[in-house]
């Protein structure tokens, strides 16, 4: 396969020069991304390599640097021009500009066989030097995308771009790194792909970002308070009382030094939550919801309207006295966020109005006449019941704490679970993105005449379930929803969620026709 790569167009696939096609020529356009063929791939920045591998770099040096400080001071510098153990100077220099060839090489072949290119369907990246991997993503799977930039990539004006699409969070693929200016042209076409937008090869349209509406921004203070008013301080506080008890009743101060990496991994966590949270804004687009955090590390995060599976809104007993909450999505792609990032938290603490604001955006058809007063009464579990269906007074047996709080409610988009004394949540599952249903009823519950009722959605931290239902609302509960979700599977819009699609219908013969079948 032959390769053609563009010197001077910052954009994938555009012409340096305008083609003579023998007719007057009109006014410049702007530049503009077309599709790229079989033969055309670009490269990510030069750069690129070391801004991925500098912590390799920098631990290299440490270990030796260490070593040769160990020496150091164990004995001197002795006068003939070596450390101590009768290792040259001259041996040192030999033994770093090796390392920086060794590590330039490296660097340069990483660069130069990692190749992208990004068609009508599919995104491709195939990279590897002695061990090939050829990555491909189609487009009108892709599920979030995202644009980042670490700290050192900040200092050269890179972006990495990461985009995941529907397998569970196992095969993100990512571009590390291109010029900040270009990862956002990069999106801006992908995504408008995504959403069905008919780009003519023969006249390449302008493909820019999309304006976003900022709907709401987070306080400094807000952050920091709610990484403090957290169970993370409840555990410290705990854990400081038993030392002072332990310390006064033994008089051993060296219990002290015994917890003290407990504080180093307390303040980390602290650093981390807000480090990750600060700058904290959310805004909308015809893309999508974007999403724009971080102090060190930058992430601009777009999430296409209908990729949002669930959502749930969680508040515990430390954030209650404030009115704070918290709000996840699962999107497919994302996985079980596992390892401590923050991608599927959409709003990381929010006052009750600002909940509903970023609700209305991920899931702007509630399907209800009264959607505040129906989700308050979900967030509070208290008051007007709004049509929830509680669990029966047989679940004390087995939740004496919270049964009366478990409850659901079915409305014409989603179904709403609710659960939690102490620690309360509500989740909200669009019908369309019912996976499976399940009941789960074991031999207390059988003689009780309980039934737990669980909604699988994707991979993610929302597991939706109703909690100890009566028997008669449990199967209920699935009939009803499993008809539900087949009706709201064949009536939904297009994923191409931009596409200009022709009507043979209007809405009241589309309408008979679904009811018909």
């Amino acid at each position: 396969m032959s390769e053609q790569l563009p010197e001077n167009s910052g954009v994938p696939g555009v012409p340096d020069a305008p083609v003579s096609s023998g007719v007057p020529e009109a006014p410049a356009a702007p530049e503009g991304f077309t599709t790229d063929s079989a033969d055309t791939w670009h490269r990510v920045h030069p750069v690129s390599p070391l801004v991925r591998g500098w912590i390799a770099v920098a631990a290299v040096i440490f270990i030796f640097g260490r070593n040769s400080l160990d020496s150091l001071f164990s004995g001197g510098w002795e006068s003939g021009g070596s450390v101590t153990g009768g290792t040259p100077v001259v041996v040192i220099l030999i033994v770093v500009g090796a390392a920086v060839i060794i590590f330039g090489a490296a660097f340069f072949l990483s660069w130069r066989f990692t190749r992208y290119q990004v068609t009508d369907e599919n995104v491709h990246i195939n990279s590897g030097i002695i061990f090939r991997q050829q990555r491909r993503a189609r487009i009108d799977r892709v599920q979030a995308i995202d644009v980042i930039q670490p700290l050192l990539a900040r200092a050269f004006g890179l972006a990495e771009l990461k985009f995941d699409v529907a397998d569970g969070g196992k095969s993100a693929i990512k571009l590390s790194f291109l010029k900040l200016a270009e990862a956002k042209r990069l999106r801006a076409a992908i995504l408008a792909r995504a959403a069905g937008v008919a780009l003519d090869p023969d006249q390449p349209m302008n493909i820019q970002e999309a304006p976003e509406t900022q709907v709401l921004a987070l306080a400094p203070r807000r952050i920091i308070g709610a990484a403090f008013f957290s169970t993370t301080t409840v555990w410290a506080v705990i854990f400081i009382v038993a030392a002072v008890v332990a310390v006064v009743w033994t008089g051993e101060f060296a219990i002290f030094l015994g917890i003290f990496p407990l504080f180093i991994g307390i303040f980390a966590s602290y650093w981390k939550t807000i480090t990750n949270d600060l700058n904290f804004r959310v805004a909308t687009s015809p893309d999508g919801v974007r999403l724009h955090y971080g102090l060190l590390e930058t992430r601009s995060q777009t999430i296409p309207p209908g990729r949002v599976q669930a959502v749930s809104i969680s508040q515990g007993p430390v954030w209650r006295p404030f009115g704070w909450y918290r709000v996840q999505v699962n999107v497919a792609g994302y996985g079980d966020d596992t390892s401590g990032s923050s991608r599927s938290v959409i709003l990381p603490v929010g006052t009750e109005s600002e909940v509903m604001a970023v609700l209305g955006l991920v899931f702007p058809d509630p399907g209800v006449e009264r959607p505040f007063e129906v989700f308050a009464a979900g967030l509070h579990g208290a008051g007007a019941d709004e049509g929830f269906v509680h669990s029966p007074r047989a679940a004390r047996w087995v939740d004496p704490i919270s049964w009366r709080q478990n409850a659901f409610r079915a409305t014409a988009t989603a179904l709403l679970c609710r659960r939690g004394r102490f620690f309360r949540s509500l989740q909200v599952v669009p019908h369309e993105r019912t996976q499976s249903l399940g009941l789960r009823q074991g031999p207390l519950m059988s003689s009780l005449g309980l039934v737990s009722f669980e909604l699988h959605s994707t991979v993610g931290p929302i597991r939706p379930r109703v909690h100890h239902l009566s028997t008669a609302n449990g199967l209920a509960l699935f009939d009803e929803q499993s008809a539900r979700a087949a009706t709201a599977r064949r009536i939904q819009r297009s994923e191409k969620w931009l596409e200009v699609r022709p009507s043979l219908l209007n809405k009241e013969e589309e309408k008979e026709q679904y009811l018909a079948d």
